[in-house]
């Protein structure tokens, strides 16, 4: 017979320990009605909820862990690790202090930023998530942009991976390769506007870094100067180098691999206890008025936590092809909760504030969207001009672990490459107009 107790108590219901556990923090706060003491005790009871979930139904947590360590081995770390190793090394022999001489003419006047930002936006926008946080926080801690720099630079360089939209989304979830240019063009139009809006993000600040307009000389001669400079103050032998960029590689997507695995887990508690559905519904009730259809809210709901989920439900979801990308584009620019957490972990230690980072993420989330159906309807033809031919490769489901790596690889050395192609052209370009002769 089943004790009494369970039927108030509900240790075999998640639904019954979420009211339990919101009305136990309401009267926390109303006892303390400190606003510092709040989050500590929401936090804690976040906590307590997971755990007693996780034990009560710890199949359904299982299930969701080994889903993300799927996810993480087979699309993160074979992605990722050619960008975080290279970007290392690449930072070490003082190529960013090289890029950034040459193109401080160009990020400065039109993203407000330091020109060592056309590294990060360069790796950024070829990565994923969340390379390009990881890199501003490490030219914020080299002191080579400031506060305000750094919080423009990564609300616009955190990006999708391109072969996430390309293979997994248009050609794995939707079933149709020939969307990976709307998805990916939209994704990043919407990033470049978002960093020409995060311009004048607190614009008339005098929190910057000194730029290269008052030293003179020939601009290729500083660059040069400054790649030297920058490798003699490393010190560090190459093989040193390239075996402190692999540990620290691995060590941070570890890391990353946690969140999502602990995400994964946390969405399907979420899912059994019925929170995601209170959501949907609040959400149905809000934005119904506004014309989004609610066939595509429950895919929002996933996205709000993590990005893989959620466009994998807006491409199933009972709506019409336009309203499935334009969910999709927004749950790929919001990134999802997990992605946040990654960002706050990888700038921990520096004074990034996270708040620039997550408006930005709202508002390239709507532009996506905009952007999107622009694509699809009068900009139907330029978007079929948008693709990457190296990632058709992802067309075939048989493409191993190392396929993939050495296709993260290729990328990798192609955008590097016209990174700095592109900067001496660019540089050169500046030079002959500033000529007198």
């Amino acid at each position: 017979m089943t004790p009494f107790w369970t039927h108030y108590v509900g240790v075999l219901n998640l639904k019954t320990w979420v009211l339990w556990l919101l009305l136990l923090a309401f009267f926390l706060v109303l006892v303390t009605r400190s606003r510092k003491r709040a989050p500590t005790y929401l936090f804690a009871i976040v906590a307590a909820f997971i755990t007693i979930a996780m034990v009560v139904r710890a199949d359904v947590a299982f299930q969701a862990s080994v889903k993300g360590l799927k996810i993480w081995w087979d699309i993160v770390f074979p992605a990722l690790l050619p960008f975080f190793i290279g970007s290392e090394i690449l930072m070490g022999l003082g190529v960013v202090h090289f890029m950034g001489v040459l193109l401080e003419p160009l990020m400065r006047p039109l993203f407000n930023v330091p020109g060592a930002g056309s590294f990060v936006m360069a790796m950024g926008l070829a990565s994923g998530y969340p390379l390009g946080a990881i890199l501003t926080a490490d030219l914020r801690r080299k002191k080579l942009c400031s506060k305000t720099e750094a919080e423009r630079l990564m609300s616009f360089c955190n990006t999708a991976d391109p072969l996430f939209m390309t293979g997994a989304v248009a050609v794995g979830m939707f079933g149709v390769a020939s969307l990976g240019g709307v998805i990916c063009g939209a994704h990043y139009l919407s990033a470049i506007a978002m960093g020409l809006i995060m311009a004048f993000y607190r614009r008339r600040s005098t929190d910057r870094t000194p730029g290269i307009e008052s030293s003179g000389g020939n601009i290729f001669l500083r660059a040069l100067n400054a790649m030297v400079k920058a490798r003699d103050d490393d010190n560090r032998p190459f093989g040193k180098l390239m075996g402190d960029a692999i540990r620290q590689s691995v060590n941070s997507l570890l890391l990353i691999g946690g969140f999502i695995i602990l995400f994964s887990s946390m969405i399907a508690m979420l899912g059994t206890a019925g929170v995601t559905s209170g959501i949907a519904s609040a959400l149905t009730f809000l934005l119904k008025p506004l014309g989004v259809d609610p066939g595509t809210i429950s895919s929002m709901v996933s996205g709000l936590f993590e990005i893989s989920l959620g466009t994998q439900m807006a491409s199933q979801a009972p709506v019409s092809l336009a309203q499935k990308l334009m969910a999709a584009g927004a749950i790929i620019a919001w990134s999802g909760i997990s992605v946040h957490m990654q960002v706050a972990a990888m700038v921990q230690g520096t004074d990034i504030a996270m708040g620039p980072y997550i408006c930005a993420r709202v508002g390239q989330a709507i532009l996506a969207a905009l952007f999107t159906l622009l694509l699809i309807g009068p900009g139907s033809k330029v978007a079929t001009l948008i693709s990457v031919p190296a990632l058709s490769a992802y067309e075939h489901a048989s493409i191993g672990w190392l396929a993939r790596t050495g296709l993260a690889t290729s990328i990798f050395l192609k955008v590097s490459g016209l990174a700095v192609l592109g900067g001496l052209l660019l540089a050169t370009t500046f030079v002959s107009r500033r000529s007198p002769y």
